[in-house]
């Protein structure tokens, strides 16, 4: 029988998915001319934006495990050339199966009580709050990637981010 901690990290790899899923749905309407929509000229670009999103799951994998600035860096310049809406929502797609794999692999008590230290933290995170902090990361950033696309006059509704 699986723990309750096991169900929880589930229910968090679901909720994942989810945002996974629809993002890339999103992605897949933006058109090319749109990549250098800007909302402010504080804030990124739609495709900035949509390049962040996506290396979530593998940047934020990469830091969880320890990886060094200039490694996790080379994991976020992997995406900088790529700016296809249908390769951009796959390669969102195989990094959250990559990061999902890593996560399943972890026994309950690495989940709970193994420790590692982002680069730039002077603690360390247990790899299960690791585990939040990318589900919330990855919608924070969907909600500006589905409020760039209304501001640009995309045809969306709300239940498109439960679909």
């Amino acid at each position: 029988m699986m723990s309750g901690v096991m169900t929880f990290r589930d229910q968090l790899l679901e909720e994942l998915e989810l945002a996974v899923r629809t993002s890339a749905a999103l992605i897949t309407r933006i058109s090319p001319e749109q990549w250098d929509y800007r909302p402010a000229d504080n804030m990124r670009t739609l495709l900035e934006l949509v390049h962040h999103l996506v290396s979530i799951p593998a940047s934020d994998l990469a830091i969880m495990q320890e990886k060094t600035q200039e490694e996790v860096q080379n994991v976020e310049g992997q995406i900088s050339g790529l700016s296809e809406p249908e390769q951009l929502a796959q390669l969102f797609r195989q990094n959250y199966e990559t990061l999902h794999a890593y996560i399943t692999s972890l026994s309950e008590e690495e989940l709970l009580h193994k420790s590692t230290k982002a680069f730039y933290l002077e603690h360390g995170m247990v790899q299960s709050k690791w585990l939040i902090e990318i589900v919330t990361h990855s919608f924070h950033h969907r909600s500006q990637l589905y409020n760039y696309l209304k501001q640009m006059g995309h045809d969306l509704n709300f239940f498109m981010l439960y679909g």
